[in-house]
This record gives C-alpha cells, sequence and structure tokens, in this order.
C-alpha cells in the first residue's frame, strides 16, 4: 500500500510543479487590485487570470498527471483517459445532471463541489487501471479499429460510469455529515478552531475541506467569519471574528517553508538541487500567496504521516491563535499578500504578532519534519530509493538517436521490445527473450549501468536526460 501511495504521490508531480508559478501570478495580480480582483487594474486582471487558468483547474491537471504516471507505458493514450474519465464523473455527477436524475429543481449542495483534486486523482488512477488492463486488447476482425489503445478510452467512460453509482449516494452523505459536524462545534470556542483547522488540512486530499470552509468562513451557520471580518456582513465581533482564519497564517507563512526547508536538507546530496527548485517554488507561492497545494501535494502521498503531523500543527496554530489577542483574515488565503493587507480591516487585532507566532511555527515545522524524515526515512522530494546516485550521471555526449539506436541493437531490437518506460534517471524496458540482450552492447552506448531486475525486465541507467533518450529511442521503436 505504502509503494502504490508513493507511486502515487511521484504520479503528482508533474502537474504539482505547474502551480507555484501560477500562485505567485494571481498573488500578484491580487497585491495590484485586492478589491476589484482585476476589475480595476488590467495587469492585476491579466496575472489573476493567467495564475487561475492552473488553479483553478487542478482537478483536470491531477487526472491527467495521475493517469500518466500510474500507466505502464506513461502513455499520451492514458492521459486522454484521464480527461475522459474526469469529464465523465464531472458531467454526470454535476447539479444539473443529478437534480434531473433526482426529479427535484435543486441538487444537494455537495454535487455544487464535485470538482475538486479528489475526483480528479480518483479519474487518473481509473483511466491508469484501464489502460494497463485494455491497451494490448485484441478484438474480432470486424471491431478490430477499437482494439490495443482505442479501446481504452471506451472502457474508462464505462468503468467510469460505474464509478458514478457509489459516488452518487456516498458523497452528499460525507459532504452532509460534514457540515452538521462543523454546525455542531462552534460553540467550542478556541478548541473548536483548532478541531476545524485540523480537519481542514486533512480533508484536502478528498476536496471535502470544502464543506468545512462553507461553515466557518461563510454564512452556512451564520458564522460568515470571511465577510464579517471584512466589514461586508454586518454582525462582526471584535476579538472573536477572524478567529477560523487567524491561525492558518502561521502555517502557511512560515510553518510550510520550513517542512520545505527540512525536505531539502534531508534530500540526498545528488538529488538536492532537482529536489530544491520544487521545494523553493512551492515555499515562496505558499509563503507570498497561500496556495498550499504544490508543496503539501509534494509530500501528502510520498509521506503520509507527514501530512496527518502538518493537519496536527495546523489545528494547533488555529486554537492558539483564537486564544491570543490577534485576529487577521483573508479573502484569497493567508499568504503574505492578505497578511499585509489586513492591517486595514476593521475587525483586525495585532496583525504584526502573526510574525513571531509564525517563526515559533518555523522552527517547530523544521524540526519536527527533519526528525521523522530521517528517523523513519520517509521518501520525501529527493529521498527515493530507485535512483540513487543517479541523478549526478552526465552523458558523455548529446547523441540521444545514437545511444538510443545502441541501446535498442542491445536488447535484440523492436521485435523483442514489448514496453518502454522511463522514471528520473532510467529507462525501464521489458523484453520477451532474456537471452537476447547484450549488456556489452548496452553498454558502449556510454550508459552508467544496467540493473536487471525481474528475468525480462532491463534498466539501463541514463541520468537525468533519460527523457531524450527514452523520445528516440520510441521513434526508432516505430
Amino acid at each position: 500500500m505504502m509503494k502504490y501511495l508513493q507511486k502515487l504521490g511521484k504520479s503528482l508531480m508533474l502537474p504539482v510543479a505547474c502551480l507555484p508559478v501560477a500562485g505567485i501570478l494571481m498573488g500578484i495580480g491580487y497585491w495590484i487590485d485586492p478589491s476589484g480582483w482585476g476589475a480595476n487594474n488590467m495587469l492585476a486582471l491579466i496575472l489573476i487570470k493567467a495564475g487561475s487558468i492552473l488553479i483553478d483547474n487542478i482537478p483536470i491537471l491531477f487526472a491527467l498527471g495521475v493517469a500518466i504516471g500510474m500507466s505502464e507505458k506513461q502513455s499520451g493514450t492514458a492521459a486522454l483517459a484521464g480527461l475522459v474519465s474526469y469529464l465523465t464523473v464531472k458531467t454526470m455527477l454535476s447539479s444539473g445532471v443529478v437534480a434531473t436524475i433526482m426529479g427535484v429543481e435543486t441538487a444537494p449542495a455537495a454535487f455544487g463541489k464535485i470538482e475538486n483534486a479528489f475526483i480528479g486523482i480518483l479519474c487518473g488512477i481509473i483511466a491508469s487501471v484501464c489502460f494497463n488492463k485494455f491497451h494490448n486488447a485484441k478484438l474480432p476482425d470486424f471491431l478490430a479499429f477499437f482494439g490495443g489503445d482505442r479501446s481504452v478510452a471506451i472502457m474508462t467512460v464505462l468503468f467510469s460510469l460505474i464509478v458514478c453509482i457509489p459516488l452518487f449516494f456516498l458523497w452528499p452523505l460525507i459532504y452532509g455529515g460534514l457540515v452538521a459536524f462543523g454546525t455542531a462545534v462552534i460553540n467550542l470556542g478556541p478548541i473548536g478552531a483548532g478541531i476545524y483547522g485540523f480537519l481542514n488540512r486533512l480533508l484536502i486530499p478528498v476536496g471535502l475541506h470544502h464543506a468545512l470552509n462553507a461553515v466557518f468562513w461563510f454564512d452556512t451557520a451564520n458564522i460568515a467569519d470571511l465577510s464579517k471580518f471584512w466589514g461586508i456582513t454586518e454582525g462582526g465581533v471584535m476579538g472573536v471574528t477572524g478567529q477560523y482564519m487567524t491561525g492558518f497564517f502561521p502555517i502557511m507563512m512560515f510553518g510550510l517553508p520550513g517542512a520545505a526547508l527540512a525536505m531539502y536538507h534531508t534530500a540526498k546530496d545528488n538529488k538536492r538541487k532537482v529536489a530544491g527548485g520544487l521545494l523553493l517554488a512551492a515555499a515562496l507561492c505558499a509563503f507570498f500567496t497561500g496556495v498550499t497545494e504544490p508543496l503539501e501535494f509534494s509530500f501528502m502521498f510520498l509521506a503520509p504521516v507527514l501530512y496527518l503531523v502538518h493537519a496536527v500543527l495546523t489545528g494547533i496554530s488555529l486554537a492558539l491563535c483564537a486564544v491570543l489577542p490577534v485576529r487577521a483574515g483573508f479573502q484569497f488565503s493567508a499568504g503574505f499578500v492578505d497578511w499585509f493587507l489586513s492591517f486595514k480591516a476593521p475587525f483586525a487585532e495585532n496583525v504584526w504578532l502573526l510574525i513571531p507566532i509564525g517563526l515559533v511555527f518555523f522552527v517547530i515545522y523544521y524540526v519536527v519534519f527533519r526528525f521523522l524524515i530521517t528517523k523513519l526515512d520517509l521518501k520525501t522530494p529527493g529521498r527515493e530509493d530507485d535512483q540513487e546516485g543517479e541523478l549526478a550521471i552526465e552523458l558523455a555526449n548529446d547523441d540521444y538517436t545514437g545511444m538510443a539506436r545502441i541501446i535498442l541493437e542491445g536488447v535484440g531490437g523492436p521485435a523483442n521490445v514489448t514496453s518502454v518506460d522511463n522514471c528520473i534517471t532510467r529507462l525501464r524496458l521489458e523484453v520477451k527473450d532474456r537471452l537476447l540482450v547484450d549488456e556489452k552492447k548496452i553498454k558502449s552506448a556510454g550508459v552508467a549501468g544496467i540493473v536487471r531486475p525481474g528475468k525480462t525486465s532491463v534498466q539501463v541507467v541514463i541520468g537525468p536526460k533519460v527523457q531524450f533518450v527514452a523520445d528516440e529511442f520510441n521513434k526508432l521503436m516505430k
């Protein structure tokens, strides 16, 4: 199970790598025009919309990324299947379709939140399973056109429709249960704020944090913490309003960047530079804009125990800030932009105190994450086992076509190759006859090494430029 989660986590790295820049663009646009969100400034509008292209479509990115990463060949056909699956579920469980099925005017509120990260990941998994199972499907002659890769999308639609059946019944029950639970804890004061903070983070992987947000930030239970804090809605109380937002600032601005630094320092020496690029961009995104998904999804599935700790610390931060005489709020997210703008809010209180509080959480996150990563040998970015020592490899030349040709000859030619895949540093091949593999011939291409993990498996260690060799190898296969 853990290996499966780690593979899932690696699959998310491709779409996650796109998100930090998008979040920063949105943050800068919001900084320029915080009240109009681009309505008062053309540059702000362009930046916000440019960033929202990716941020607002995270479910689609995850569906594509997981479908590619979890499929045997990392094929474009799998990516298409991921998109097909997502569109199927999104359409069949949309509010309009559900309302028609149920024979009512308005569908349950849960179906208005069906476009979330969990659905994207689920659809990616469905697509990868269908690809792995059916991409070699052989059909009778009169249906031969629909065989092989073409059958993947067809089967994906069918399986996605089947998955929609339990989701139709379970999704509103889970969503409604969380709303009811959130409403029940509003009288617990700071403890309730802590419970909310804990569940808010814990539910992000399945997209159900929106249910709790609706209770505490908006008017589902007449709290409307967000609109009251900014004076948009009447009824705010000094020292109380904002307690369900304040505690997020120390986590997003300081805690998660501290976790990123811990992951960077515990990465293996030969992978630190590669991991550092992702972690630095994600940490800046979290600090400046409060968009934390790029950083959270970088370890959420690779090291679930760290994510549980992150959820607990978030709950502690919200409870602590609810007790202390400090209140800040956000309209976008709990990053530096909204922290700075909070000074002008009508119910703001000692906003500056979030800086020393945040620095304490930076240290706590750094120490706790570093201890757990090293103690439990958690596979955070830069600590993977399967390519140890390979990221430092440099090819002697950039003749990728020549290298691919020699490798193909060394494994017995196209007729002997049944599967082609690659990871960060290795070309992974499956062959029909292992006796036809000539390791001496393969090594003559200038590769760093050869690994034979199974009777028909051949892994050629190339280094970080493996993608270019793999592309040429696939061209030669055709």
